[in-house]
Formats: structure tokens, C-alpha cells, sequence
């Protein structure tokens, strides 16, 4: 009789037997056999899988307990799995042995090949460790090393000043500015390649010459140094738009994110000089120019119980009549100021907005309601009368806007700037030169 290998085998069918009386092993060999004779058809007739090697050795292990029998069948398959499935479903048709009853339950098919792909797994990972101890080559070193050649290799000298530059600066119509190699690399990394380096404080000619013929994009270091930079290009070159790493970062290691942001949030070279003349250049910055906003509150009405006039927004009182020759002047509304928290949650959240044209709405402990793009922000605040405590907008505010935010008892609105005095609405408005 044939004998399959344990390693030819695919399958093993795992069943229990319980016998009420006491047999032998032969017995229980003998009634599977018998029993399932000609029942499977000659296909799978289990003498002869058996003589081919298709079907292992059935092991039989039995137990005597309290005048009865009770074990395991194990049958070794190197059949598919229909063909097993059918070999384990036939041995349950077996009810007698001998002349005791029994009963038997297929337990489980395990797939051999599962725990031999265990193996490659655990042997893979000892020789990968086996690798790395004795110091192989990580290929993501390699791909790093080459990757950072490459960017190197992009690096090119430009103008009679030798300036550290991009291979796109001459193919651009824009160019971004900034200040030493190390900057330069790291844009190009990121597939910024009309950038040039100005090598140090000093404003090279070949800026100078190149602002003159192309849109220049100043791009500096978010630290008192940026400030002295920028006041050293403003004399020599004529500069287009300035941004500015975030506080205390340098533009050599902004991710790409990062930098993408920085440079949509770009100012003009006149908002610029505005700014950077009321920075005392002695001392370090707290926050990058693009944010960098003087914290100013407009003065805030006090309530009238005049009524409202057509066409006034909702909220807005008019102030009582004046004696005759006295200047008309508006009480404007008493507000509650945002907390320094909710200030800087709204500047997180302005800051991520910009370049969106979308609008978040946030509730009393701060958390994203949702975010909707501008066109249905109106509508989305008329569905509402309560739970939106602050909205901000990539936007600026205007009328419609508020009388929707002042229906939806909005607290906040923050945005942009604002077509509406702060005076007119119960809404608190915040622009972003608030922040």
C-alpha cells in the first residue's frame, strides 16, 4: 500500500471519533474503508488514492475511557480541495464499528501549506536580520544617496555672481528668491526649480539684473535674519511679492507642504515694506509675515432699544435721536471677545483655509462641525438655528452673510476682512489683521 510524504501533502483532515465500546485500531481502519467502499465512486475509491499516494497513511489514535472509546482520525491529502472536502464529508457516514456504534465529526481541513508559508516568513525574517547586523546596504539609503546626487547635479551656477540656482530660472517668468544653497536644494527636492540663492546678506547684481526682467518672489527664513534680508533687497532689486518661513524655521527644511502654503499665502512687496517697517529688526519675530497682523479690536457698540429701520442688518440699532447741533454718533454693540484660545484655534483654522475658498463650522468647545465651500455657506447657516458657534471663511464677509450667521446665532465670524463694521451686527467680525 503507498504511502504519500508528508511534504506531497496539501491537506490534512482532522476529525474525532467516539465509539461506545472498546475497539481496536484495526477496527476503525477497517469500517472506513469498508464503509465508504464504492459509495465515492472509482475516482475516489480510498484503496486506491491510497495505492497511488494521493491519500497518506490514516493514523487512528484511540483512547479507552469508562468501557468506551474515544480519539482522533488523521488523513494526509494531496487531492484539491473539492476532492478532500469529499473524502472528510464521508468519513461522518460512518455509524458502526464492529459491534458498537460510533460516531464520527470532521473537525477541521488544515491547509499544509499555510505553516510552510509561516516558515519562509520567519527564516525570511532572520536572514534580513542576519543582513542588517552585518551591515548590508538599506535600500532606502541607496535610493536616498542617488536622489540627493541628482538633486545636487540640478544645481547650477548662475550669472556673473556664480549664484546658486535652479535649471528653470531663464525658462520662468516668476523666480523665487532666496537664501543660501542649502534653501535652493531643498526647493528642488520638492520640484521648485525656478529658485535662486542670493549667498549670504549681501544682494548680489545678478538679483538685481534678474528682478528687472522677471517676476521675483522674495522667499526668506522666519527669524530676525529674514527682516534684515528682506530690507537689504528692497534697496537693490525690484521685488513682486515676499513670503516667509513659519516662526523660528528656515526654508532648508520646510516640507513640501509647508512651502506650498508659505507661498499662496505670498504678500505684496508694498504690504511688505509697510510691515516690516514697524518690526524692530533687533529683536527675533514671534511669527512669520504672513501672519504677522498688529492685534487691534474695533470699539464695540453698546445696545439700543431704538427699533430697526428697513434694510438695517439684524442685530443692528440705531442710536437715539441726538439733541439738535449735536454729532450723530452710533453706540456700537457690546460683544464678548473671543479667548486667547479661540483667537489662535481661528488663526490654525484661517491659516489652513487660504487657497480653499471654503468655509468651517466650528461649535463652543472648538471642534470641526464641517466644511463647505463658500458658494453653499449662506444656505448651509439658513438650515440652521443653534450648535455653530464660530465660522471661518477663506472669504471676505459680507451682508448676506451675516444676517444668515446672526439667524444661525453665530458668536464669530472670521474671515478675510470685512465689507460689514463690526458696530452694525451682534456678531463678533474678525478678519485675519485681528489675528
Amino acid at each position: 500500500m503507498g504511502k504519500i510524504s508528508p511534504v506531497a501533502s496539501k491537506y490534512i483532515v482532522n476529525s474525532t471519533i467516539e465509539i461506545e465500546g472498546l475497539v481496536d485500531r484495526p477496527d476503525v481502519i477497517g469500517a472506513i474503508f469498508g464503509q465508504t467502499e464504492g459509495l465515492l465512486g472509482e475516482d475516489l475509491e480510498l484503496r486506491e488514492l491510497q495505492r497511488s499516494g494521493r491519500i497518506g497513511r490514516i493514523e487512528v489514535n484511540l483512547e479507552p475511557r469508562g468501557g468506551k472509546s474515544s480519539g482522533s482520525i488523521i488523513i494526509p491529502s494531496s487531492l484539491d480541495k473539492a476532492e478532500t472536502a469529499i473524502i472528510a464529508a464521508a468519513l461522518e457516514i460512518i455509524q458502526r464499528i464492529g459491534p458498537c456504534n460510533a460516531k464520527v465529526k470532521v473537525v477541521n481541513i488544515e491547509d499544509v501549506r499555510i505553516s510552510k508559508r509561516q516558515f519562509v516568513i520567519d527564516r525570511a525574517k532572520e536572514l534580513l536580520r542576519f543582513m542588517l547586523d552585518n551591515g548590508s546596504p538599506d535600500s532606502m539609503e541607496l535610493t536616498e544617496e542617488v536622489v540627493n546626487s541628482v538633486r545636487v547635479m540640478e544645481v547650477v551656477e548662475y550669472g556673473p555672481d556664480r549664484c546658486p540656482a535652479g535649471p528653470a530660472v531663464d525658462e520662468s517668468d516668476e523666480v523665487i528668491v532666496v537664501e543660501g544653497r542649502a534653501d535652493v536644494i531643498n526647493m528642488l527636492k520638492h520640484g521648485f526649480k525656478n529658485v535662486i540663492a542670493m549667498n549670504g546678506t549681501q544682494v548680489p547684481q545678478t538679483i538685481s539684473d534678474l528682478s528687472r526682467r522677471k517676476d521675483i518672489v522674495v522667499f526668506v527664513d522666519g527669524d530676525r535674519g529674514g527682516n534684515i534680508i528682506l530690507k537689504e533687497v528692497f534697496a537693490v532689486a525690484e521685488v513682486d511679492f515676499v513670503t516667509k518661513a513659519p516662526d523660528g524655521k528656515e526654508v532648508e527644511e520646510l516640507a513640501k507642504k509647508e512651502i506650498h502654503k508659505a507661498l499662496r499665502s505670498r504678500i505684496t512687496a508694498e504690504q511688505a515694506k509697510l510691515e516690516l517697517a514697524s518690526v524692530d529688526t533687533s529683536q527675533s519675530i514671534r511669527k512669520p509675515m504672513i501672519a504677522n497682523r498688529q492685534e487691534m479690536r474695533r470699539p464695540m457698540a453698546a445696545p439700543s432699544s431704538a427699533p430697526l429701520r428697513p434694510g438695517q442688518p439684524v442685530g443692528a440699532r440705531p442710536a437715539m435721536r441726538p439733541p439738535m447741533g449735536a454729532p450723530v454718533a452710533a453706540a456700537p454693540a457690546v460683544k464678548k471677545a473671543p479667548a486667547p484660545n479661540e483667537k489662535a484655534k481661528f488663526e490654525e483654522v484661517l491659516t489652513d483655509l487660504i487657497g480653499t475658498r471654503g468655509a468651517c463650522l466650528l461649535d463652543e468647545k472648538l471642534n470641526v462641525l464641517g466644511k463647505v465651500p463658500l458658494a453653499e455657506l449662506n444656505s448651509t447657516l439658513s438650515s440652521l438655528t443653534s450648535g455653530v458657534h464660530a465660522v471661518v471663511l477663506d472669504e471676505s464677509i459680507d451682508h448676506d452673510l451675516v444676517v444668515a450667521a446672526e439667524r444661525a446665532n453665530v458668536k464669530h465670524l472670521i474671515g478675510m476682512d470685512s465689507k460689514v463694521k463690526s458696530a452694525d451686527t451682534r456678531v463678533n467680525i474678525i478678519t485675519s489683521a485681528e489675528l
